[in-house]
């Protein structure tokens, strides 16, 4: 029984740093440029999840982990269950799905656009 709360703890967590991931990643990339490679493609699928209304594989897997430790499995996303709630009083709409996606494309954007603009001053010798 341990095991399976740790394993579905541990879902949470991997899920949780996903999000953070996508959410402050762009800083890390300031930083650390090579991190690009990782970064990228997870706000294109964080984005793209948010986007279509899609369901992201880590949260069936959680879903699955719950009853196994008796716990309720629910029927809503990770998002919506367990981080909206903290975030914001009201449920995620669509509306808000496309807004959160498109900040992460916006955020995203313009660090990506500021790097690309100092490592082509950088290049060309003048800032």
């Amino acid at each position: 029984m341990f095991l399976f709360r740790l394993a579905a703890d541990a879902v949470v967590l991997l899920h949780l740093a996903f999000v953070l991931f996508v959410l402050g990643g762009g800083l890390r990339v300031w930083r650390w440029p090579r991190w690009a490679w990782l970064f990228l493609p997870a706000v294109t699928w964080s984005a793209l999840i948010e986007f279509t209304g899609w369901i992201g594989p880590l949260t069936p897997l959680g879903h699955h982990r719950r009853p196994a430790i008796g716990q309720a499995s629910y029927a809503r996303g990770f998002i919506d269950h367990d981080l909206l709630a903290l975030l914001y009083p009201v449920r995620l709409t669509q509306a808000w799905q496309w807004t959160l996606g498109a900040g992460v494309l916006i955020v995203d954007g313009a660090v990506y656009g500021i790097l690309l603009w100092r490592w082509a001053c950088s290049a060309s010798g003048s800032e």
